[in-house]
């Protein structure tokens, strides 16, 4: 079963929310681990940001009228499924959370069990809390009730997470991966609000361990070379 890593880091201040607040702080918190106080993006939320684009992407080739649609059409079911599929049309593709560097992770948990660190702290170094306000188009001013707190995750963050797959991918899947991946431009709350800004790479090796860029195929089949 091969086996890549998908590296996330942001370049802007995020939010990848979990749905909820806390009373008296947050309007909406971010996603971290309550044992540690490690921010995290779940595996999911990653997926939808590579579906989101891949749907971009295919759109963009049948637009196109280019051969390789219905190749990479193909790749798209085989890497994210499709709705209401059954066994042989489910996903192929399992995304992990994307999570902080393991050295780092390391570190918090030997911390936190001498009690030199505490999650909250951790948290708090990670993170900090912006407010927003919607302003009123005729008087100019802030609407009332409309001021919100969030707590994001500081720009130049990095994570990483394991991509693992159930069959062995075609050259094909890895192809539209990787172009799905450097789709990727902005994710979470407050995206289209100068939030968000975040770069993905999709690293893997060959038989021989050098680092593979998959998206050169991908360019391969939109010219209409056949491999």
């Amino acid at each position: 079963m091969k086996r890549l890593q998908l590296y996330l880091h942001l370049e802007s201040d995020a939010t990848f929310g979990r749905g909820e607040g806390v009373v008296g702080l947050v309007d909406e918190e971010v996603e971290y681990d309550v044992a540690t106080g490690l921010p995290f993006v779940r595996g999911r939320v990653l997926k939808g940001l590579l579906v989101e684009e891949c749907a971009n992407l295919l759109f963009a080739l049948r637009k196109a009228d280019l051969p390789a649609l219905t190749r990479l059409e193909k790749a798209a079911v085989r890497l994210f499924g499709q709705p209401g599929a059954t066994l042989e049309g489910a996903a192929q593709l399992h995304i992990g959370p994307a999570l902080l560097p393991q050295r780092l992770r390391d570190a918090v948990r030997s911390g936190i069990a001498r009690k030199t660190l505490k999650p909250a702290d951790v948290l708090e170094s990670l993170t900090a809390i912006r407010r927003q306000t919607a302003i009123d188009e005729v008087w100019g001013a802030s609407e009332d009730g409309s001021l919100r707190s969030l707590r994001v995750v500081l720009r130049q963050t990095s994570f990483q997470s394991r991509l693992d797959f159930a069959t062995d991918p075609t050259e094909d899947d890895l192809a539209l991966l990787a172009a799905c991946t450097l789709s990727v431009r902005r994710g979470g709350i407050g995206r289209n609000r100068g939030r968000g800004r975040l770069r993905l790479q999709l690293q893997g090796q060959d038989e021989q361990g050098n680092d593979v860029t998959y998206f050169e195929r991908f360019k391969q089949l939109v010219k209409g070379e056949q491999g």
